[in-house]
């Protein structure tokens, strides 16, 4: 250590708070956030500076970039070439700047994300837009500094005529915050101006009848104006923004849809190739063909859609998936006296007005003082063309220029300016000409004299002025809103695109699941050999069968007694020989997870509940609203004890009787009301006793109406019995005898509550399906084995039964002569039995 030097201890964590605090300071001052008068951030300040010395005016001719950028590196930023670059090409990308502050010649990159060519290779020159953010630079309107080296002075801020934080917006990112400013329609941000000068106690809500809100470079429409509001009324909001898209009809009848605008800052290719991947994953399906038809005339993605595809369905899904709709985070936070501040969009007009006060007083000074001082000379001139001869005779008596100097200051009182100004004179000034200009210069000066002085003395002459300035601005750049708002919010409903229909929906025991119309089968007499209604492979079968109309929600319950929330729509819909999409991509279940059951529901209310049967006989009843919003991940609908497992569910209105029967052919009936309402993170209470395998429980029934229950066996035989066969009594007991099992109809599989008028769906092991009416079941006592339901091939099983309503306007579907309904297009497999 040198003589005389001192070590000074300081703790490892002071400095690094000290050094990161003038780091952080540094990022958010001088590099990432723009200042709040001119929404420069320094590096934009600084291109536009260096420009301006280069004289790059709209009118002049443009300056390759490498010459701008090395300009802007040597004097004013001292970060490189490579790194102004990016900033300059940004400041001259349409799809970027709502106005353009730089005007651009050659390759600057596109909305595709294509990077602009090397600086070397364009040119740039100042837009209009920029000339007034620096208009009146050199009348001492703004404050200047040195810059960083101390050769040069340049501005800390621009005068700001045209107002830019809000017309381009801004974005960056400081240390701990960070700018996200949309840009706006210059036409409403001048009415807006206006109004807050008229007004000055105006209101947000006021000011938005003229500023309706952002105005995006490559438009979109902005759906809602509560995002809007909020970013206004506190600086920050979320906006959601989608892209233009139409269907059209081509002449051989196919639909495309067509996409002409994308929210803002939107990669054009990558949003094209993120459908393509939504595609070829399935997760979108009906489209056949993705085209970038863009060109000079503007933006067209094409998508062909498949013949049998619904283009407004498929439109909706790729909002949901992909950038079509984006939502543009506003944070209007700027610097106001280098200090981070966010505004509100009266806050940020009222700095803009504050600033341009400024600007036009010191303006208005500046040209004060210049008149004045011409003035000055020019009374100077006066004096001497009134007294030439005694002017031209002491000049030319005096030996030297100061001698006349002092002698015409001594002589007709003059000022040392005046003096000089004479001696400056030229002859031709003498004639009768020059004379008359030299007063009619004089008179207009006093007349500027007066009108400078009055705007200094006049706060409404000053803002009229600013009016006056942001009309013009209007009249020059005004244009039409590119970005189209919707006051609505409603987010588009797929269900709304969709006919209400009832669908087949299966499932096989591998867990495929698929939809079909009911429609797609035709009606047989029972005894029919049904149709194929699913594809399986040999090691698959089809494992449950559901009806549900399109516009149902499904609440789909697992063996594990937990609950998933889908809707009917959801389902893919796929040929009748299809096997369907793997459930597991619509619900994210557990991978030891079965489906016990689904339930459709309209809607969810309080006044209905939800009651739960298991495998060991155990019942569970609870409000229906408990389950009105599962998690994506699912929920507990029921908790279980060891060994058990869920194998129905059902909606009532808590004054049914239910029916749960067994394995072994018997049933019990007992009154809902004897079982309590509990959470639904609950066991239940006991339904009926189970005795081993044969007294597993298979199937619930909750009774509302006076019916018969029809039960189904393994083999195929069913038989219909009268509900007031089957007597009430206390819940938990073993039940009594609905069918007698044996070797020739196997063990029940499936009971259901029906009335004539209904319609049966049967699924076998095998994949096949038949469909027949309900009255051709004959009804007979609770001791008998039952009539055959379906013919089944040997070692085929029934798996699934699903009761079917006759839709109005439907035959009766007993009297058809045996000839059958099969699924469309399809033949008969084999003759109906009588």
């Amino acid at each position: 250590m040198a003589a005389g030097e001192k070590i000074i201890p300081v703790s490892i964590e002071d400095e690094m708070r000290n050094s990161y605090l003038d780091y952080s300071m540094s990022v958010i001052v001088s590099r990432a956030l723009p200042d709040v008068r001119d929404g420069l951030k320094p590096s934009q300040r600084r291109i536009l500076v260096a420009m301006n010395d280069l004289r790059l005016s709209p009118g002049a001719g443009h300056r390759k970039c490498a010459k701008i950028a090395g300009d802007a590196s040597g004097n004013y930023h001292p970060h490189g070439e490579q790194v102004i670059y990016p900033t300059l090409v940004r400041m001259a990308q349409d799809f970027n700047m709502r106005y353009p502050l730089i005007d651009g010649q050659g390759n600057f990159g596109s909305v595709d994300g294509d990077p602009p060519a090397a600086m070397r290779y364009t040119e740039a020159r100042m837009a209009h837009p920029a000339t007034d953010l620096i208009a009146d630079l050199d009348k001492n309107t703004v404050d200047f500094g040195p810059n960083y080296d101390g050769t040069l002075e340049q501005p800390l801020v621009f005068p700001a005529r045209f107002p830019n934080l809000l017309c381009n917006g801004s974005s960056g990112i400081a240390v701990g915050m960070t700018t996200n400013i949309p840009p706006h329609n210059i036409s409403e941000i001048a009415d807006g101006i206006v109004a807050l000068i008229d007004n000055p106690a105006i209101e947000i809500k006021d000011l938005m009848k003229f500023i309706k809100g952002p105005d995006f470079p490559t438009a979109g429409i902005i759906y809602g104006r509560q995002g809007i509001h909020e970013a206004f009324t506190t600086g920050r909001g979320r906006i959601l923004v989608r892209a233009r898209a139409t269907i059209e009809t081509k002449k051989n009848g196919k639909d495309s849809i067509v996409i002409t605008e994308i929210p803002y800052q939107v990669n054009k290719s990558s949003l094209i190739e993120r459908i393509a991947d939504l595609v070829r994953d399935g997760d979108v399906v009906g489209i056949r063909d993705i085209r970038d038809e863009s060109d000079r005339n503007g933006m067209r993605i094409v998508i062909d859609l498949k013949n049998d595809a619904d283009g407004r369905v498929i439109l909706n899904q790729l909002y949901q998936k992909t950038q079509l709709q984006d939502t543009f985070g506003v944070i209007m936070l700027a610097l106001v006296n280098n200090r981070p501040r966010v505004m509100t969009l009266k806050e940020l007009l009222e700095h803009h007005v504050a600033h341009r006060q400024i600007v036009i007083r010191r303006r208005t000074q500046f040209d004060l003082d210049k008149a004045e001082e011409r003035a000055h000379i020019l009374e100077g001139l006066k004096i001497a063309l009134a007294n030439i001869d005694a002017v031209i005779a002491l000049i030319k008596k005096s030996k030297t220029p100061d001698e006349a100097k002092v002698a015409l200051i001594d002589k007709f009182s003059l000022s040392e300016r005046q003096s000089l100004a004479i001696l400056d004179m030229r002859l031709q000034r003498l004639t009768g000409l020059e004379r008359e200009k030299i007063e009619e210069e004089y008179l207009g000066l006093i007349k500027l004299i007066e009108e400078l002085r009055s705007i200094l003395a006049s706060q409404k002459k000053v803002f009229e002025l600013i009016k006056e300035e942001v009309r013009d601005l209007k009249r020059r750049y005004g244009d039409e809103r590119r970005t189209e708002i919707i006051d609505s919010t409603v987010e588009f409903q797929v269900e709304d695109l969709i006919a209400e229909e009832d669908m087949v929906i299966s499932i096989s025991h591998d867990g495929y699941i698929k939809r079909l119309p009911v429609t797609t089968y035709r009606r047989q007499n029972r005894g029919g050999r049904g149709v194929t209604g699913m594809g399986v492979k040999d090691e698959d079968f089809v494992e449950y069968l559901f009806i549900a109309s399109t516009h149902d929600y499904i609440l789909t319950f697992s063996d594990k007694g937990r609950v998933y929330w889908l809707k009917v729509y959801e389902v893919p819909q796929a040929g009748r020989t299809a096997k369907g999409k793997a459930i597991v991509n619509l619900l994210e279940m557990q991978k030891d997870e079965g489906v016990s059951a689904f339930v459709p529901v309209k809607e969810f209310t309080e006044e209905r509940f939800l009651v739960l049967a298991t495998r060991l006989g155990m019942i569970k009843k609870s409000k229906l609203s408990e389950y009105s919003h599962p998690r994506r991940g699912g929920i507990n609908a029921i908790v279980l004890k060891e060994g058990d497992a869920m194998i129905d569910a059902a909606i009532t209105d808590g004054s049914n009787d239910i029916v749960l029967a067994k394995r072994g052919g018997k049933a019990i009936r007992f009154k809902e009301s004897t079982v309590r309402l509990v959470g639904r993170v609950s066991q239940g209470v006991r339904g009926t006793d189970t005795d081993g395998e044969e007294g597993e429980v298979v199937g619930m029934v909750v009774v509302r109406r006076e019916a018969s229950l029809l039960v189904v066996t393994q083999k195929g035989y069913g038989k219909r019995t009268e509900i007031g066969e089957y007597r009430v009594t206390g819940r938990g007991g073993k039940g009594i005898l609905t069918l007698k099992t044996t070797d020739v109809n196997g063990p029940l599989v499936s009971i259901h509550e029906v009335v004539d008028s209904d319609e049966l769906m049967i699924i076998s092991k095998k994949g096949v399906l038949i469909r027949l009416p309900i009255a051709n079941v004959s009804v007979i006592g609770r001791n008998t084995q039952g009539v055959r339901m379906i013919k089944l091939d040997e070692g085929d099983e029934v798996v699934g039964v699903a009761r079917v309503v006759k839709e109005e306007g439907e035959g009766n579907g007993g009297d058809d002569g045996g000839a059958g309904l099969v699924a469309e297009g399809a033949e008969e497999e084999a003759e109906p039995e009588a």
